[in-house]
């Protein structure tokens, strides 16, 4: 097995990138990855400078990892500032570090792709041990897997990296055949909110349409995008993804790519960009021209889940955060990292915070799981 750097995925052929790509992971295809770097989206302006790890064997591209330099924290959702300030404590550069995982998406997914004929556990170990070397090499900080799959999360632990456990709030579709239905599961009185939020939007002239990537023109991508920009920027920053990129993705993978706009007179007011999976919906960004009763809930939260019944999708991660979301039925789920540290001092102080966090982190999720909305014996299994 070679191993190969390239800092441009335009250099990797869209095809031979796609083939490792498992079940149709929207934000793992070669299309959405250089598309963020050729907008300028993930660049090493803007801390995301491409260095992705390649595997051949005999010319083939058989692994690969989405590698990024990091020169600052922003985007990864997988906060640690508080480790930059240990190291610069001890007069240590934090940064660079490197980072496998898909740039400002808080998604859990497979991050070791390996081709569907070669050796799995061959090549993963290989790609494992090909990161930490490139590390070393680099002689950066530390390494992070990010939002990475369970399976790959163990074997990140047995290459000796620290893992760290999360939680997000998930929605899993339980059978029922429609959005009554899954009502039908919720308390009396939790049911009653939500009819009575969605009744307030409704009884604001507020409809919605679903629109796909490839029905999006251009100007109404500018509608879409508008909405998010304003969102991003009153809490202070530039938006993470340009115009420009989701126009891109519009065009290249527009069936993973879904938009609910809310309307009055045919007029957009507010929108909602997700992707798809075969099996998932992703929510990400949403805005709105002004502040709407329940419009945010109805538009992010109760559309997606209707998408989901309709189109036969099992779960919905609507992003991170937000514990408004578990009265809508969306549920504590774990999530994880694995991380390398280069220094064994700080490697060893690392491990003891994350041990004394994953046990506050694991308390958290059953003391939100104890406010389900859900009547006992209704609640989806994680």
């Amino acid at each position: 097995m070679d191993v190969e750097i390239a800092t441009s995925l335009e250099t990797v052929a869209p095809g031979d990138w796609n083939r490792l790509v498992p079940d149709g992971d929207p934000f793992l295809r070669h299309e959405f990855l250089a598309a963020a770097e050729r907008h300028g989206c993930a660049a090493a302006e803007t801390g995301w400078a491409p260095h992705h790890l390649l595997l051949r064997e005999a010319g083939q591209l058989i692994g690969a990892m989405p590698l990024y330099l990091r020169s600052d924290s922003w985007g990864e959702f997988v906060f640690d500032w508080s480790w930059a300030q240990a190291w610069q404590r001890l007069g240590l550069p934090y940064y660079p570090k490197l980072t496998c995982a898909v740039p400002f998406t808080p998604a859990t997914g497979t991050r070791l792709l390996v081709h569907p004929q070669a050796d799995r556990q061959a090549v993963r170990d290989a790609l494992l041990s090909a990161a930490v070397a490139e590390a070393r090499r680099l002689g950066v900080s530390s390494l992070h897997l990010l939002f990475a799959a369970e399976d790959e999360l163990k074997l990140a632990r047995e290459h000796g990296l620290l893992l760290r456990q999360d939680t997000q709030f998930h929605w899993e579709h339980a059978g029922e055949p429609d959005f009554e239905g899954y009502l039908a599961r919720f308390s009396s009185a939790k049911r009653k909110k939500i009819r009575r939020e969605r009744r307030r939007v409704s009884e604001q002239g507020i409809r919605h349409v679903v629109r796909h990537g490839g029905d999006m023109s251009d100007a109404l991508w500018e509608v879409a995008w508008g909405f998010s920009a304003r969102t991003f920027l009153r809490r202070g920053r530039p938006p993470y993804l340009s115009l420009d990129f989701f126009r891109d993705i519009g065009r290249r993978m527009g069936e993973q790519v879904v938009v609910i706009l809310a309307e009055v007179h045919d007029t957009p007011i507010a929108g909602a960009m997700f992707f798809r999976s075969a099996d998932t919906l992703y929510g990400r960004y949403w805005g709105a021209l002004d502040d709407f009763h329940s419009l945010h809930f109805e538009t992010c939260y109760y559309q997606g889940i209707e998408y989901c019944l309709a189109e036969g999708l099992r779960r919905f991660e609507p992003g991170t955060q937000g514990e408004h979301k578990v009265a809508r039925g969306f549920l504590p789920v774990a999530t994880g990292s694995a991380h390398w540290i280069a220094d064994t001092r700080l490697r060893a102080a690392v491990a003891d915070y994350l041990q004394q966090e994953r046990r506050h982190v694991q308390h958290y999720m059953d003391e939100v799981e104890a406010h389900s909305p859900y009547r006992r014996g209704t609640a989806p299994s994680p």
